[in-house]
Parts: C-alpha cells; sequence; structure tokens
C-alpha cells in the first residue's frame, strides 16, 4: 500500500479547527467559509481514512486518532515555518534583550532559546530570567526589548501567547497536617501565584502559614519536594517528585503574553514570538 503524503494545508486547518473548537471559528481565523473548513477536513479524513472529529449539533471534539494526529500536526507545521523563515524570510539580524519569567523555565526556555539561535544565528539573544512584574517595569524602563510573562487578572496589555491552570502541588506522600494550619512555600509579595493562592484559601475558610519563601519556582520545587511545603505551580510545568493535590479552592488559569513591541517594530521580534508560538504548540 503506497502511504500518502499528508497536505500541510489540510494539517494547518485541521490544527485550527482543534484549537479554535468549531468549523465556524475555524473559518473566521483563517479567512475561509465554513463549508470549505468542512471540506478541507473531509479531505484530510479520506487521506487518513479515519474520523478525526466528533460533530454533534453544539460541539466539535477529536476523535482518539484526532488526538494523535493533532500531535503529529503540530509539529510538522512547526517545522515547515520554520524552515521557510530560515530560507525564505528575508535575513534577520539584531539584538534583542527578552526577559522571560520563571514560570517558563525550564520546562521549554532551553530548547526554545537553542532553536532561535540556530535559526537565526545572526540574531545577538540577551536573556534575563525573574519575575514577571519585576521584569516589565524594566521593559517599561527601557532595559528590556520584549518580555515574556504573565498578564494580571483582567490586564488586556501584551499580546497572549499561551493559556496555563494554576494547580496546588505536593509532594507524592504529601498530607495536609491535622489540625495546624496549611504549610505553604511561595514566591514573594507581588506575586500572581501567591496572591491567588492566599485569596482562595482565604475564601474557603482554611488556616494557612508561609513558611518557605523564595524568589525562585525550582527553590519552591525542591521545598514541595521535600515535604517541607505545600506550594503552587502551573500545571504544564510540573517537575519530577510532585503531584497535583485535589480537595483545595481551585486557582483558576493565568494568560502567558508577549510584552513590548507589539506592532512588530522590530524585525527580530516577529520571528521569536513565532518561534515561542511553535514551541508551545509542540
Amino acid at each position: 500500500m503506497r502511504i500518502p503524503d499528508l497536505d500541510l494545508d489540510l494539517l494547518r486547518c485541521f490544527v485550527t479547527v482543534a484549537e479554535q473548537g468549531g468549523f465556524t471559528a475555524a473559518g473566521t481565523a483563517l479567512g475561509l467559509t465554513q463549508s470549505a473548513i468542512s471540506l478541507k477536513i473531509k479531505r484530510l479524513e479520506d487521506l487518513v481514512r479515519r474520523p478525526v472529529f466528533q460533530r454533534t449539533s453544539r460541539r466539535v471534539s477529536l476523535t482518539r486518532e484526532g488526538e494523535t494526529l493533532l500531535a503529529y500536526a503540530r509539529r510538522m507545521l512547526a517545522l515547515n515555518d520554520e524552515a521557510v523563515r530560515r530560507l525564505v524570510a528575508p535575513p534577520v539580524a539584531g539584538r534583542l534583550r527578552l526577559g522571560v519569567a520563571d514560570h517558563f523555565v525550564p520546562r521549554s526556555l532551553a530548547p526554545m532559546l537553542a532553536r532561535f539561535a540556530t535559526t537565526y544565528p545572526e540574531v545577538r539573544l540577551e536573556v534575563e530570567v525573574g519575575r514577571s512584574h519585576e521584569l516589565r517595569a524594566k521593559q517599561a524602563k527601557g532595559g528590556l526589548d520584549l518580555v515574556l510573562g504573565k498578564r494580571r487578572d483582567g490586564e488586556t496589555a501584551g499580546v497572549p501567547i499561551w493559556t496555563e491552570t494554576v494547580v496546588w502541588a505536593a509532594a507524592a506522600d504529601w498530607q495536609p497536617p491535622e489540625g495546624r494550619p496549611l504549610p505553604l512555600a511561595l514566591l514573594p509579595e507581588g506575586c500572581m501565584f501567591r496572591e491567588r493562592a492566599l485569596a482562595a484559601l482565604a475564601r474557603a475558610g482554611l488556616g494557612f502559614e508561609a513558611v518557605f519563601t523564595c524568589d525562585s519556582l525550582l527553590g519552591l520545587a525542591a521545598a514541595a519536594q521535600a515535604g517541607f511545603a505545600l506550594t503552587v505551580l502551573g500545571r504544564s510545568g510540573f517537575p519530577p517528585g510532585l503531584r497535583e493535590v485535589p480537595g483545595l479552592p481551585p486557582l483558576g488559569v493565568v494568560e502567558m503574553a508577549v510584552f513590548g513591541d507589539e506592532t512588530g517594530r522590530s524585525q527580530v521580534v516577529a520571528p521569536l514570538v513565532g518561534l515561542i508560538r511553535d514551541s508551545l504548540a509542540e
């Protein structure tokens, strides 16, 4: 049997439907009609000989085969886009001072920067890792060109690129202490995660005390891994040795966004933002 070649145009349509949650929304995002989107998905399903979506009158969801294909499709599109940027796009050169919130470390930062350096060797990238609000303050004063950080609740500044669920985390064998306040490992005051955690516990009437304060999420993770305290992390950034703790007040989600040069004045910004999106998609 001849193995068919997957059409990148069909894959891009498929990924957009999955991310937008429907054919109509995907059509709006891609500038196509709903019928054109449906036709592309039908062609893709004919190619893979499997249904990729379950359709009802109210919603569209991925089938098991669709979930498998989605992971491959994102990787294929990311590689295609990287190749196009490297070979077709105008040469990119210059200096970019990038601030990255430690919430983004270490899961994605190192591979992303290595990929960027390989793709754009003429760009001098200077990276500073820290707390979102401190990096944004420095960027506002001209000390950084771009910041990848958290949006405050209700904020509209920046270009959103990723939504992260915030959860309670502790060592695998950690148990809430009986008759005593919950011991917490938290970032210093001014951190959104800290504010979310304390407000949620207060609303639920649960006692707590901050027993470990650290400027680094890696430090918080270490305290939690040792069983010393409960902490708060983004769900996708769990280090080994921690588990999500059920039964505590939900902490919602946060948006990661790119702040600075939203209008794309610098030629080195758009490639970096594109690569960040590709890395997250993978």
